[in-house]
């Protein structure tokens, strides 16, 4: 027996995987659901996921009277003949063993291996052949390490990643928060997109909690790369927080639209929100300040309109402003317009985070939300337009990977279909413009939206419609089922989708100083030691 064989197929179909046998020699308490195994074939190598794990024997009776002694001969005769161990294997890809260009190896399972395929344990070698590695690839991303395999890394490939929408989720407490935070520093690394964060609970910017910590904080993106890098403006400006700028949003700048994703939060009717067009169409650009000071009996008169939805629209419009008072200003009291601010970051390159501050409200969050994407969405559209009709005279715009938290918000069924975000989720990719949504209950979440997500990081969740709903459309989902039930709840993850070419269980990177050394990032204490080795090896 090789030092990495675990035993041989013994049945199998293309449609439900694969049966191994596990030898004798192998303590079935060494597997783990989710590990790797290599189906060794005469041509291919099915790379494959241990999906689950069985006590088997070869007849009723060899169980019927067990051994006292754990060290009895009559064990050791009956283990691996009369009574053994049986694993379920699901092959993802097939490996070609004679092609030598890498991204050709790589097939999808069309076959199976025949009777009594030897079934090892795959090595490094194996895990770097189909996910790749960061010494190989400018664009891959090391994101953590197969189960039991720790000192290999699996690796991203952030460039597909950002092609598409993905999806963060996990219930709360499995280190969701710190998931993403990896996957967005891995984008700002690698330049795979700009970032653009809307950061509800201030976890992105200049820095964010973590309670394992003596100081019961941790970094954030805009300590770990700069202001040339990563901007934060913020909603609530306050000493304790390092801004670059405040955002202000004049009352102009709400249309119709920012308010219809917000009838759930505000608790409009349908009526009341459509009233919003009438009002536009009566006071142009100042529909909103109108709106709060107008005559309803009067307005509603002139318009023919429902007099109790205009009085609502009304009263829950202002109440709205007043919630958002510290940020939603009169026009005449906004100096600097935020969202052009805000695009002309993205536009260079850097990558924002809008903090939200103590205005984490749903209706505070999902405006602000709605406003800004809205004009990035419109002009997105306009630019890659104009690129697509003149090429050499427009160039496209950059890639833009826009993160919300408690997507649900946004994307739940009723309201998908009427926000910016669901739109983007659907079809913006071909406008440069993609998701990254984060979130704990992905059941809440229209099922069209989350099937339209590229590629899907899964941290525990417990409730059955949670995992049926991250599942559901992928090939072999009962299979990950089991896997995504087994998880640890903290620093362990399915990823599966567009950016990997297949589902890979992971022990997740710890987010410390070691990763941040890796980004290139040095404490104050070694810049200063840095400057001062440099400045006397000037003087030598």
């Amino acid at each position: 027996m090789t030092e990495q064989r675990l035993g041989v197929v013994v049945r199998g179909s293309l449609s439900k995987g694969l049966e191994l046998k596990l030898d004798p020699e192998v303590r079935q308490e060494s597997l783990r659901a989710g590990m790797f195994a290599i189906a060794g074939g005469t041509t291919y190598d099915f790379f494959s996921l241990i999906t689950d794990m069985e006590l088997s024997a070869t007849t009723p009776e060899a169980l019927d009277a067990p051994p006292p002694d754990p060290d009895s001969l009559l064990r050791a005769v009956l283990a691996g003949d009369s009574i053994y161990t049986r694993a379920s294997l699901r092959p993802h890809l097939m490996v070609d063993r004679l092609e030598s260009d890498p991204k050709k190896a790589l097939l999808p399972v069309k076959t199976i291996p025949g009777h009594f395929t030897e079934v090892r344990r795959a090595t490094e070698e194996d895990v770097n052949r189909v996910f790749g590695s960061e010494e190989r690839s400018p664009h891959h991303f090391h994101i953590g390490a197969p189960l039991d395999m720790e000192d290999i890394p699996v690796c991203l490939d952030l460039n597909a990643f950002a092609e598409r929408s993905n999806g963060i989720f996990g219930k709360s407490g499995t280190g969701k928060t710190f998931l993403t935070r990896m996957v967005l520093c891995g984008l700002v690394q690698k330049n795979a997109g700009v970032n653009l964060i809307f950061d509800m609970h201030g976890e992105y910017g200049w820095r964010g909690t973590d309670e394992g910590s003596s100081s019961g904080s941790t970094k954030g993106l805009r300590q770990l790369y700069g202001p040339d890098r990563v901007q934060v403006l913020t909603l609530d400006p306050r000493p304790d927080i390092q801004a670059d700028g405040a955002i202000r949003i004049p009352y102009s700048a709400l249309e119709p639209e920012d308010i219809l994703g917000l009838q759930k939060a505000i608790s409009l009717t349908p009526t009341a929100a459509e009233n919003s067009y009438l009002l536009e169409r009566r006071f142009g650009r100042d529909w909103f300040a109108q709106t709060l000071a107008m005559d309803t009996k009067e307005v509603a008169a002139d318009e023919q309109a429902h007099e109790g939805a205009m009085a609502a629209l009304r009263r829950k419009l202002s109440r709205l402003a007043h919630e958002c008072a510290g940020f939603l200003k009169p026009d005449a009291e906004v100096l600097e317009n935020a969202v052009e601010t805000i695009m002309g970051n993205l536009e260079k390159g850097i990558h924002t985070v809008v903090d939200f501050g103590r205005f984490n409200r749903p209706a505070q969050y999902i405006m602000v939300a709605n406003i800004l994407t809205r004009r990035i969405d419109h002009a997105w559209r306009d630019r890659t337009e104009r690129h697509l009709s003149e090429p050499g005279r427009h160039a496209k715009p950059p890639r833009v990977v826009i993160t919300i938290e408690e997507a649900h918000k946004f994307l739940e069924p009723g309201i998908a279909d009427q926000t910016i975000f669901g739109r983007i989720a659907r079809e913006l990719r071909k406008y440069n413009v993609t998701l990254l949504v984060v979130d704990q209950r992905p059941s809440q979440i229209e099922r069209e939206v989350l099937s339209q997500l590229g590629t899907k990081i899964c941290c525990l969740l417990d409730d059955d419609s949670d995992v049926d709903a991250v599942l559901a459309g992928t090939s072999g989902s009962g299979g990950l089922k089991s896997v995504l039930a087994s998880l640890d709840t903290r620093q362990q993850a399915l990823v599966f989708g567009h950016a990997l070419p297949m589902p890979v269980v992971v022990k997740t990177r710890p987010y410390d100083p070691v990763f941040w050394k890796t980004l290139g990032y040095l404490e104050p204490a070694e810049r200063r030691a840095l400057a001062t080795r440099d400045r006397d090896r000037l003087w030598e």
